[in-house]
């Protein structure tokens, strides 16, 4: 029986395309991930019609690309494989292994950025406070406490990647220190501040986490017992839920990147500078930032509709 899933062999160049994209372009594992898994599907729906990648015209691209969209595949990911398609045959055109562009003509999707789900500054407030009730009966309930306070104040302060803050190496970090130095998307590095509860909740944790005989051995802030050597994402998530409960939050709303989310809507409201907000949030491209600004005019705009006096007044 032979496999329907699409072999490396029959997308030869595959692998050098993804090494370019790891050692030039510093890719994340995610990324990687992604670009191959496109580029497979894109194999597979070739090899149907007895085509494959190396060797698709711009028909071929064409009749895919609608292929996903008559599927109904959502804008975001129509946006992400297109993406993946240009960078594939870029790399083929520019390393001689093809000499034609068959994505040179190729239209890029249209997308509508979906808004972020707004966290009011009072609920932020009730999940933080809900930190401070957690149990302390054991030397594990302690442990779990501090360690959670410290993730929900760093992640709230700084508004880092829950993949960044999860990966933190106890050597990037000071007690009482002001400023946290982390490698972001692509490798580029980048300061951000943390505020005093902060500060104060990482200078608690590190001495509570340095006077275990396990975990003062790893390299990781957030040490942990499973493969990966630190906290991970899954985790976290679920300490994330048993905390909205607990604030009285429904957790279907709120997620690690909703607190990003809240960070840095919730300084914009208070007037920081959209350039500032962008380089702690590690955008590259101010547009990624600028999302947030139309989360505000929305919300102004209901309150409008909502709370004015004359919101419902008729006009004769």
């Amino acid at each position: 029986m032979t496999s329907d899933k699409p072999k490396l062999k029959d997308m030869p160049n595959l692998d050098l395309f993804l090494e370019m994209q790891s050692a030039e372009r510093g890719a994340s594992k995610n990324t990687l991930s992604a670009y191959r898994q496109d580029l497979l599907d894109f194999q597979a729906y070739l090899e149907e019609k007895g085509n494959s990648a190396e060797t698709a015209g711009e028909d071929d691209l064409s009749e895919f690309l609608n292929h996903l969209s008559e599927k109904g595949l959502a804008a975001g990911s129509m946006a992400r494989k297109f993406s993946s398609l240009v960078g594939y045959y870029r790399f083929l055109v520019t390393e001689n292994l093809r000499s034609d562009n068959p994505m040179q003509s190729m239209k890029r999707p249209k997308t509508t950025r979906p808004l972020p789900k707004l966290l009011s500054e009072a609920d932020t407030g009730k999940l933080l406070e809900a930190t401070q009730r957690l149990p302390e009966k054991t030397s594990a309930d302690s442990y779990a406490k501090c360690r959670t306070i410290c993730l929900l104040e760093i992640l709230y302060a700084t508004g880092m990647r829950v993949s960044e803050m999860i990966s933190l190496k106890r050597s990037q970090v000071r007690e009482m220190q002001r400023f946290i130095a982390i490698s972001g998307k692509g490798g580029k590095e980048r300061l951000v501040p943390l505020n005093d509860p902060a500060m104060e909740a990482l200078t608690q944790w590190m001495r509570r986490r340095d006077e275990d005989s396990k975990d003062r051995h790893s390299p990781f802030l957030f040490p942990s017992r499973g493969k990966v050597g630190h906290l991970t994402r899954q985790r976290f998530a679920q300490i994330l839920d048993d905390l909205a409960v607990k604030a009285g939050l429904d957790k279907t709303k709120i997620s690690p990147h909703v607190l990003r989310h809240a960070f840095a809507t919730h300084l914009l409201s208070h007037g920081a500078d959209l350039r500032a907000v962008q380089k702690m949030l590690g955008h590259a491209d101010i547009s990624t930032t600028q999302i947030y600004t139309h989360v505000l005019q929305e919300l102004a705009q209901r309150l409008v509709r909502e709370k004015h006096p004359l919101a419902n007044k008729k006009i004769d």
